[in-house]
């Protein structure tokens, strides 16, 4: 878990700021990456869901009071951190800004303490319960929700390909015969054939990219999941 990384996605218009902001945030551990419009925000938060949103109001196009309402009407969304960072001042303004779901308020120009502080307190409380994530390295499973991220970028897994995978990941190095791959995912007698489990196996290699390779065949025995920081490295 200590190597995860928590993505924010920073909404502003100004590059300036947003450079500021990637600079900084980079420098406490987080992965940044970054919109320009509102338009575009929704756009990236369809393939990569960010675990916090620091989100600008004052944007052409659609504002951040519109991008935030539309995020907590979404379910897949409703529950990423929202962190108003805007010049917008008076009190009509904050007040808009939290009705329209926003978790927190900050105006420009802010201290970077401030906002550090603020981006850990809404983290740690949208934080999963620790035992619902399993992690290696960039690749995180949510074995509550059932999302699969590399590097914050959601990844496709049919039910049955994300079991095998959090069986892996929970017994890494643990050899498993195609049967008890089975039995352990579907239950005693399940009427699937062992050669199902080797197609599994070979498209999960694809689809977890340089992850797959940690899912090893030991001949004649079955598979495992085998990881090392100094195997990635």
């Amino acid at each position: 878990m200590e190597n995860y990384k928590p993505a924010v996605l920073v909404v502003d218009d100004e590059e300036d700021i947003v450079d500021f902001l990637k600079y900084n945030l980079e420098k406490q551990g987080y992965a940044i990456f970054s919109a320009c419009s509102g338009e575009e925000c929704l756009k990236i938060i369809e393939r990569k869901t960010p675990d916090l949103i620091l989100l600008d109001i004052m944007m052409s196009g659609i504002s951040g009071i519109e991008v935030c309402q539309k995020l907590k009407k979404n379910q897949k969304t409703k529950d990423i951190p929202v962190i108003m960072l805007t010049a917008k001042t008076t009190e009509n303004d904050i007040v808009s800004g939290l009705d329209s779901g926003a978790d927190d308020y900050i105006v420009k120009p802010f201290s970077m303490n401030i906002l550090n502080a603020r981006i850990k307190v809404l983290l740690r409380r949208n934080k999963p319960r620790k035992s619902n994530i399993l992690t290696v390295d960039k690749l995180c499973l949510n074995t509550e929700t059932r999302e699969v991220k590399i590097d914050g970028e959601n990844i496709d897994l049919t039910f049955s390909r994300f079991e095998i995978l959090k069986l892996f990941i929970r017994n890494k190095g643990k050899v498993f015969s195609r049967k008890n791959i089975v039995k352990e995912i579907k239950g005693e007698n399940y009427p699937v054939t062992e050669r199902a489990v080797d197609v599994h196996i070979v498209e999960m290699r694809k689809i977890l990219g340089e992850y797959g390779k940690y899912i090893k065949t030991v001949r004649g025995a079955g598979y495992k999941f085998s990881y090392t920081q100094n195997e990635k490295q």
